[in-house]
């Protein structure tokens, strides 16, 4: 390290006046050359962690990146600040990228952003070793872990990087990584006893909404409410698809200016020009697939709306990140149909057969469960990650606070039997029956707690009044009842009927 103050950087090279939570203990982990593990919320400042150093020592700092978007969006906004940056992907020329590597060449202290499957081309080796490398930097190194939601191939060879540099720190960074995918992380990369930094997933100024709809024109109905309520601020609306991108916007071109679509069906110049209208204000509300947004930093993104549920919670959480990092009120509405799961069951069956499969299939039954409700929606996603900072109640979500101003009213041709509670109900609830499900909600809590899972890991609310209607009186009735399959069943069973028994309810002839 130069010996100059952290804090003398910070304002000095980046204009800031405070580091956020993580940021210094991270950086001092980095500069003192140990490996590192860090685990920041969607918006917490993670390229900081790696930017800061490369201007604190002289060297090349090399980061792994898994967009073109992010790369162009970093380097622009590192030059604005006088700091040498350049990236090399498939979308430039050659004279682009021979621009690039005389940026480097002619700077002390330099950042260079590589795709994955950069790495790994011929050439690579031999450049890296004449290079004075301070650091190895993966970004959304989730991607590393067969066991992760995102996992890609060439992430997986990624360990050639310890294996050409052994004397150069590796700092992997994610935002939504559970602790066996941290685990694994590790492994793959080839890290040396690395310091570990998770921090907070609490979003407090992220009211948090899902919506159960029978058919697309509802969605839609959902999406044409979000957006009367969200009069100002950038807007992003996640679909599924390309073509339900395309068609969305479509929609609301019909009502609405300033609308476009993205995603990776579009030529590489066009998707350039799009991310900079989306940036300069031209295009307010953009609906886009998960080609977009992976380090896209807009404060002001006011509505986050998936039109389809994601694969799964990481992805979700991770997208839901892009509102009000400028820490004022956001939305998060997610819009989920029975079609959604079949789309991503659709993938799933058409990816190659590996461990990974399997565990694709857990995560999306964990998402569902996660949709169909639970306790609250902030809780949940905070005892998943198995954040430091538990809640009970976030008084910020559907759940919590189903009649607050924030919530994305229902559209008024949606049937009005439609609960507050987003919880698909097949008929209203007896007395007995709404009492057998607060037995069971009860017990849902207490066991919750004493594992360290979220609520609706045990199961969902769907499932828990589908029990309570049909008050099942054996293992293989309990085994009929929606959500409740044979891995349920074996380690739960028991515990459900018991409760069943206990509650002293009648059941209903």
């Amino acid at each position: 390290m130069n010996g100059v103050p952290l804090e003398k950087i910070l304002r000095e090279s980046f204009g800031l006046s405070s580091f956020r939570k993580g940021q210094e203990p991270i950086l001092k982990s980095v500069l003192a050359g140990h490996d590192t593990l860090a685990v920041m919320p969607t918006g917490g400042g993670k390229s900081l962690c790696y930017q800061l150093p490369a201007v604190a020592k002289e060297g090349l700092v090399i980061v792994i990146s898994p967009l073109i978007a992010l790369m162009n969006d970093q380097v622009r906004a590192l030059e604005r600040l006088g700091i040498s940056a350049a990236c090399l992907h498939s979308g430039q020329t050659q004279a682009e990228k021979k621009q690039s590597f005389g940026k480097l060449k002619a700077a002390k202290h330099a950042l260079l952003y590589l795709s994955p499957e950069r790495v790994q081309k011929e050439g690579f080796a031999d450049w890296i070793r004449r290079q004075n490398v301070i650091l190895f930097a993966v970004d959304e190194s989730h991607c590393v872990s067969q066991w992760g939601p995102d996992f890609r191939q060439d992430y997986y060879r990624l360990s050639l990087l310890r294996e050409l540099r052994p004397d150069v720190p590796i700092l992997a960074l994610t935002a939504t990584a559970t602790p066996p995918v941290l685990k694994d992380i590790s492994k793959q990369l080839l890290l040396r006893n690395p310091e570990q930094h998770v921090y907070g997933f609490y979003r407090p100024n992220l009211f948090y909404q899902v919506e159960i709809c029978e058919q697309d024109a509802q969605k839609v109905a959902f999406v044409r409410q979000a957006l009367e309520q969200t009069p100002k601020g950038r807007v992003l609306l996640y679909c599924g698809t390309r073509k339900q991108a395309e068609e969305l916007v479509m929609d609301l071109r019909k009502d609405y200016s300033k609308v476009g679509y993205y995603h990776a069906g579009i030529d590489t110049e066009e998707r350039t020009r799009i991310q900079k209208d989306y940036e300069t204000g031209k295009i307010r509300i953009l609906a886009a697939t998960n080609a977009f947004g992976m380090g896209i930093d807009h404060p002001d993104v006011r509505l986050v709306v998936h039109f389809q549920m994601p694969a799964n919670i990481e992805s979700y959480y991770q997208e839901i990140g892009r509102a009000g990092r400028d820490g004022k009120e956001s939305t998060c509405l997610l819009l989920y149909s029975k079609k959604d799961k079949g789309l991503h069951s659709y993938f799933i069956q058409k990816s190659p057969e590996g461990a990974h499969v399997k565990q694709r299939w857990r995560a999306l039954e964990t998402i569902v469960r996660y949709v169909e409700g639970g306790e609250c929606r902030h809780a949940g996603i905070l005892t998943y990650f198995r954040d430091s900072m538990r809640i009970k109640a976030c008084g910020h979500c559907d759940t919590c606070s189903p009649d607050s101003a924030r919530r994305v009213r229902s559209p008024q041709f949606i049937s009005a039997k439609k609960k507050k509670s987003s919880v698909i109900v097949e008929g209203p609830l007896s007395t007995e029956e709404a009492l057998r499900a607060e037995v069971l909600k009860d017990w849902r809590r207490n066991y919750a707690d004493e594992k360290d899972i979220p609520a609706f890991l045990v199961f969902s609310n769907r499932t828990l009044t589908a029990i309570a209607k049909s008050n099942p009186s054996s293992l293989t009735e309990l085994r009929e009842v929606y959500g409740m399959g044979d891995h349920k069943v074996e380690h739960l069973g028991d515990l459900i009927l018991g409760q069943l028994r206990r509650s002293g309810i009648n059941p209903v002839s």
